[in-house]
């Protein structure tokens, strides 16, 4: 369907096409990957990631009894082969994203990713996992790659229980599969366990 000079699909207006910031890939050009591109952007160019401390497009594979789904985190940073921080960019309240962030860092490991850092591409929360709580405020405020390495020294390895895996699954399931729009086609919901 066209819509004006770009194509509609799904909910997303296509602008054409860009290429991504960290891989070099070329990207369906719309308005939330412009606000992935810019996040990615100032993790580099500000905050002094590496590209190598950062994946994009993140599965995690969710399998309730006979439900399963992959859902995609936008980022994971690692640092020193540790899971530090995590990234889940969605338009509108980030308060809503608060308990994905967190169902997240129970699934991507054997231990609990400490950080997260939820943002609709102008504002943000850095979360702290274990308490649940908001430590900083505002894409400005950031915290760059010498910061969070002091952070994560301070942040014990918090093994992951089964229980605190199949409560984080089904959260995910109830936001990122269940509550997610009809036409939104980045989440994978196959048939059967």
């Amino acid at each position: 369907m066209e819509h004006g000079r770009g194509k509609v699909a799904g909910h997303h207006l296509i602008l054409g096409e860009l290429t991504d910031f960290l891989t070099g890939a070329t990207l369906a050009d719309t308005h939330d990957e412009r606000y992935r591109q810019k996040i990615v952007r100032l993790l580099i160019e500000q905050c002094h990631f590496s590209p190598a401390d950062i994946r994009s497009r993140v599965p995690i594979e969710l399998n309730l009894g006979g439900k399963t789904a992959r859902v995609r985190l936008d980022f994971l940073l690692t640092l020193a082969d540790r899971h530090a921080l995590l990234v889940k960019y969605g338009p509108g309240s980030l308060i809503t994203r608060h308990q994905v962030a967190l169902a997240a860092s129970w699934l991507l490991g054997p231990h609990q990713v400490p950080f997260g850092l939820v943002t609709n591409g102008e504002e943000a929360h850095l979360l702290e996992h274990v308490s649940g709580k908001v430590i900083v405020q505002g894409l400005d405020r950031l915290w760059d790659r010498a910061a969070l390495e002091e952070h994560l020294r301070r942040q014990p390895l918090r093994p992951v229980t089964q229980r605190q895996r199949e409560m984080a699954a089904r959260i995910l399931y109830a936001y990122e599969v269940d509550g997610r729009c009809p036409c939104d086609d980045t989440v994978c919901e196959y048939a059967g366990g």
